[in-house]
């Protein structure tokens, strides 16, 4: 049984990756947004809310361990 056959009817694997074009900072953000077919902006928004609400500590440990463990998307 070939790969074609193992996924047919199923959803194309996705990895998520650090965005090489669309960074800020690091590309976590955009990389999340690519993951989740989002705007860059919108998941940028939400950490901000993110790290308003809770402190300003949480969300940036949160996107520093990130920019660690995700690796970045491969070159085109």
């Amino acid at each position: 049984m070939n790969t074609t056959e193992q996924n047919s009817g199923q959803m194309p694997h996705k990895k998520l990756y650090r965005s090489r074009t669309n960074r800020m900072i690091g590309g976590v953000c955009a990389g999340i947004g690519d993951y989740f077919s989002v705007d860059a902006t919108v998941v940028r928004l939400i950490w901000l809310l993110i790290v308003i609400f809770t402190g300003f500590a949480p969300g940036v440990v949160a996107y520093l361990i990130m920019l660690l463990v995700v690796p970045e998307a491969p070159a085109a």
